[in-house]
């Protein structure tokens, strides 16, 4: 019988290492499970973050509707005041200009200077600040500020 309970406590030390976890060991079991083994799905995409319009900037028009505008100068700047100002083509306007959530942009009634231009320049100055009116949204595009509205699209390069 001493004989056996001698074998039972070598055959006990032995095995004490194997039953007892070493650090690693434990650390392992100590970890939580990963995704992949609990099963459930990877977290959702963060929603990318909304822009912040470029207040302060100059802007000069590049393209009218979809059509480059190499001829003519027009600009615009909204600074921190929320206040439109820029140049038509003939004319100086100025206007307040609301960049909204979800990039929305809403432009106030214009005030314009009153000078002669020959009838070309008249349209265009027309058609830009028709287009400028009836912005509903804006976006940044490759560096471009471009507004969007019923009255059409405008594009815009950044002045010097």
């Amino acid at each position: 019988m001493i004989r056996r309970l001698g074998y039972a406590a070598i055959l006990a030390a032995m095995a004490a290492p194997m039953l007892m976890p070493t650090d690693a060991q434990a650390q392992r079991r100590n970890q939580m499970p990963s995704r992949e083994e609990l099963g459930t799905p990877q977290a959702a995409p963060i929603p990318p973050q909304e822009k912040n319009f470029p207040l302060g900037a100059a802007w000069t028009v590049i393209a009218l509707n979809g059509k480059p505008v190499a001829d003519r100068r027009a600009t615009l700047m909204v600074d921190a005041n929320l206040r439109g100002t820029g140049f038509g083509g003939c004319n100086t306007f100025s206007a307040a200009a609301y960049p909204l959530r979800s990039q929305g942009f809403a432009v106030g009634p214009l005030a314009l200077t009153k000078r002669s231009c020959d009838k070309g320049m008249s349209d265009f100055e027309r058609a830009y600040l028709t287009a400028l009116r009836g912005t509903r949204n804006w976006d940044l595009v490759e560096g471009k500020l471009v507004l969007k509205g019923v009255a059409g699209e405008l594009r815009f390069d950044r002045a010097l």
